[in-house]
């Protein structure tokens, strides 16, 4: 006899759709997709539409405020990631498996894309409103605030997303994706934290897709530096996960302790 199910509850095995081995639950990649855009959309949008009315604090608070909604949102779908850096943490760290990172990658440039076109169309309404060379992108030399240089800006957008990362890394239970709803906010803080140091440096990348998402629609000089944004943040994310390995005893494994597994078993 088939076991009854309590009034107001369902049976998951029964809900849930079908899967076929190695086959990808596309829910958390929808997450995904939609997060990034959202957060480009919003956030960016803060910077692109009405930074100088908000400034530097009201753009990093809207950028703490979007994550932390985000992580609400979808945290328990996806873990929240919207960001390609974030996700590489995650990997590293042995929290899921190289495809589906891969496809979390996939998914946030895509959104980020879709959110950045959006903005754009949006930004194309306000006359007056530049966009090209700027529209949220990040850069250095000419194209920073305060001219930081390349090394420099190398250095601080690593920096920013190591702090990003590693208090990601913390803040979550582990091992998975997930989030839990109060996550969010020491992760939504660390994001508003490192916009309030890097937006006057660097614009505060942290994200690869949202970085190559401003530039494709800023052209100009923000493509030919678009590089530096898409290798410091990665870099920034896997020295978070060394660190945080060295520093927290956690119950599972990432590939920097299997690299050391496998020295000393030599």
């Amino acid at each position: 006899m088939a076991a009854e199910t309590e009034p107001g509850t369902t049976d998951s095995a029964d809900t849930r759709p079908a899967e076929g081995p190695g086959s990808i639950d596309p829910r958390p990649l929808a997450a995904e997709f939609v997060g990034t855009l959202l957060l480009v959309f919003f956030a960016v949008g803060s910077a692109v539409l009405a930074g100088e009315f908000i400034g530097t604090l009201g753009i990093s608070l809207a950028f703490a405020f979007v994550l932390l909604g985000l992580v609400y949102m979808f945290g328990h779908v996806s873990g929240a990631h919207v960001n390609p850096a974030v996700t590489l943490g995650v990997l590293l760290a042995g929290r899921m498996d190289p495809r589906t990172a891969i496809a979390y990658w996939v998914a946030q440039i895509a959104g980020a894309i879709v959110g950045a076109a959006l903005l754009f169309l949006v930004a194309k309404q306000v006359p007056g409103l530049g966009t090209h060379g700027a529209f949220g992108s990040n850069g250095f030399d000419s194209r920073s605030a305060v001219g930081i240089s390349l090394g420099g800006a190398f250095v601080i957008e690593a920096l920013l997303t190591f702090l990003l990362v590693f208090v990601y890394l913390a803040a979550t239970p582990g091992p998975g994706p997930a989030l839990r709803a109060l996550d969010g906010v020491p992760i939504g803080l660390a994001l508003g934290a490192v916009s309030l140091v890097g937006i006057p440096l660097t614009g505060a990348g942290v994200n690869p897709a949202r970085s190559l998402a401003t530039a494709i629609f800023a052209t100009g000089s923000a493509l030919s530096q678009l590089w530096l944004f898409i290798v410091a943040p990665l870099v920034g994310a896997a020295v978070a996960v060394l660190v945080h390995q060295l520093v927290h005893k956690n119950g599972y494994g990432g590939w920097f302790s299997d690299a050391n597994a496998r020295r000393a078993s030599r």
